[in-house]
């Protein structure tokens, strides 16, 4: 099972990806409750998430190059509050 991302840290993700890859298309979806258990997991929620982003920003770069971008954007969030993000990152029109 999968949520939409709608809590504080996924608006975060959301507004800090709007404004330094002006994305395209972008869906983050909070798969926290999926990892209930696991190592990594946040009590407060928001801890997994799953990113697809389509964005002009990606044009020429290969995987890991659009990867460090997304990382670069979400700055500390990844260290602080994000445990798992797997992304799949395409330029428009891919």
């Amino acid at each position: 099972m999968t949520d939409t991302a709608t809590g504080p840290v996924a608006r975060e993700m959301i507004e800090r990806l709007n404004a330094a890859l002006k994305p395209t298309r972008l869906v983050l979806e909070d798969q926290s409750r999926m990892h209930v258990g696991h190592s990594g997991h946040d009590p407060r929620g928001e801890s997994h998430f799953a990113l697809t982003i389509e964005s002009p920003a990606f044009a020429g770069l290969n995987r890991v190059e659009r990867q460090r971008k997304v990382y670069a954007a979400l700055g500390e969030l990844m260290r602080e509050r994000v445990h798992a993000l797997t992304i799949r990152a395409t330029a428009t029109g891919e």
